[in-house]
């Protein structure tokens, strides 16, 4: 049963331990009043009743390559947009376990995010778009992602324990992203029951950074296979106690198996016994065909 309404204020008064009381009615009106960070794509806004809300837990679930990291940059952009274009203008922080943070590509996405909102300011003509636009540049959104690399699970665990402490000096960080929460626990972990108090308890610290930070918070998570009687199937991974660490699941998959990995084509490549230069070519050469990938 939750016991407070508004962060930390159970744990003022004097540390007396009493627990601010409210009513439904209460949780309610504070529930209706948290933000969303809207992503600019109508159908995922609308799959997640308004885009990712503020105080949450949201947990991005999929096989490699299906767009886990780059929902996750586009939200660290997403987390900047200004409040007259209905963002929520915070800052972003961005854990990184795997290594797969491209920078390239935030570069892309935050320019595309500028000219989208460039589009709107223009064709809506208020005063309050552009006055909004002088700050939102391709710069100040990159400056304004923190980015932390962590290797194994006790720099992931040190950081969000740290964490806290960071955000209290960036009050306006508005997005906590850990991308590949599954990865620093799935390997050199033989005792699999300490690995489930370790995810409890970041689980718990999570949520308390959400709740008292009033920041969003996402999460990756890879697929594995369970294994069944007579089929298997894919599952997120860590299990099924992890599950429940999540307010939100989001789980991608690709449209009819399909991904949008390169395709291979095929070409014809004569060769004959002479090169550019005039010298012979190597005779086994002759009639090879090459494939590449395109």
């Amino acid at each position: 049963v939750r016991q407070e309404c508004h962060g930390d204020a159970a744990r003022t008064a004097g540390g007396s331990g009493v627990t601010r009381k409210c009513t439904a009615l209460d949780l309610l009106e504070e529930e209706q009043s948290q933000g969303f960070i809207i992503t600019f794509c109508s159908a995922l806004d609308n799959i997640l009743g308004g885009g990712v809300q503020l105080t949450k837990i949201t947990e991005i679930c999929g096989a490699p390559g299906v767009g886990k990291t780059q929902l996750c940059m586009q939200l660290a952009v997403d987390v900047q947009i200004p409040e007259c274009f209905g963002g929520v203008a915070g800052e972003a922080v961005f854990i990184d376990t795997e290594g797969s943070f491209m920078v390239d590509r935030v570069v892309d996405i935050a320019a595309a995010c500028v000219q989208h909102c460039h589009l709107i300011a223009e064709a809506q003509q208020e005063e309050d778009h552009g006055k909004a636009l002088e700050t939102f540049s391709l710069e100040n959104i990159l400056s304004h992602i923190y980015y932390f690399r962590c290797r194994d699970y006790t720099e992931l665990l040190a950081q969000v324990y740290l964490l806290p402490e960071f955000l209290s000096e960036h009050s306006k960080v508005r997005l906590v992203v850990i991308d590949g929460i599954a990865f620093p626990f799935r390997h050199d972990f033989e005792d699999l029951s300490l690995r489930t108090r370790l995810l409890n308890g970041l689980a718990q610290q999570l949520i308390i950074i959400a709740n008292d930070h009033k920041s969003a918070v996402i999460l990756t998570n890879q697929m594995t296979t369970r294994i069944g009687q007579n089929q298997s199937t894919l599952v997120p991974a860590l299990g099924e106690s992890w599950g429940h660490a999540a307010t939100v699941r989001l789980i991608l998959h690709w449209d009819n198996s399909q991904s949008p990995k390169p395709r291979d084509a095929k070409e014809g490549f004569k060769a004959t016994n002479q090169c550019g230069s005039g010298q012979a070519a190597d005779p086994e050469l002759q009639g090879l065909n090459l494939v590449k990938t395109v």
